[in-house]
């Protein structure tokens, strides 16, 4: 009985300090997607299939998921309790299928996704003369990137009541104006992934945690039933 209840309060703490760290993890990503919705806000009405946009959304859900995940996992190692363990289980392991199915997604579909991405830009720069919204996001993002248009110029072709190329796609005096060359997308894109590197990285470390996560859960929880047997 004392071999197995030393084993037991081993796997208990070793699962606490990885859900620890796990919760921790949490906090970072969902710090970094506040930071990001931020620091992105000047493009708050354009599409959500806006790079920088869909990030800053994706990582707000990720952390909150994450943090909720890693207290439980906490409170279920200090507990000992068999339900609160297996609900760990069961949503850590639908978190790690989801991410996993995310990635395959993003990495198989990557090039239909930012097609459909840039049509659903263009779709919104229609409204650019109308809406006050979305023609201060579109104008912030072309001077802050110095870009024009989602893939050059033209995407703005029959978009404005004059027919003409927005203000902030003037790299001089808009009477004579000098559009920019870059695209948006694509500058808004690079831009995304310079900063994020350092959270994939981030977030390497934390699908290691998170499986181990699971196999200590796992270990705990076996443990727990092989105690009360004992005790029966």
């Amino acid at each position: 009985m004392s071999v197995s209840r030393g084993c037991l309060c081993c796997v208990k703490y070793l699962m606490f300090v990885f859900n620890l760290i796990f919760w921790l993890g949490g906090c970072g990503l969902f710090g970094v997607g506040v930071w990001l919705a931020f620091t992105q806000s000047e493009f708050s009405s354009l599409p959500l299939s806006f790079p920088s946009l869909s990030a800053a959304n994706l990582l707000l859900v990720a952390g909150g998921v994450t943090m909720v995940t890693g207290f439980l996992g906490c409170l279920g190692a200090l507990k000992e309790q068999k339900c609160l363990l297996l609900t760990f289980f069961v949503i850590l392991l639908i978190l790690v299928l989801t991410e996993v199915v995310l990635i395959l997604v993003l990495s198989l579909y990557h090039e239909e996704l930012d097609k459909k991405a840039k049509d659903d830009l263009r779709e919104g720069m229609k409204g650019y003369s109308k809406n006050d919204g979305l023609r201060k996001s579109w104008d912030n993002m072309q001077m802050i990137f110095k870009c024009c248009g989602v893939s050059n110029h033209t995407d703005w072709h029959n978009k404005t009541t004059d027919g003409k190329l927005p203000g902030s796609c003037c790299s001089n005096d808009p009477s004579s104006c000098r559009h920019w060359e870059e695209p948006c997308y694509e500058k808004a894109k690079q831009w995304l992934l310079t900063n994020i590197t350092s959270v994939l990285g981030f977030g390497v470390c934390i699908g290691i945690v998170q499986l181990l996560a699971l196999v200590f859960s796992m270990l705990m929880y076996c443990q727990i039933l092989r105690a009360e047997k004992y005790m029966d």
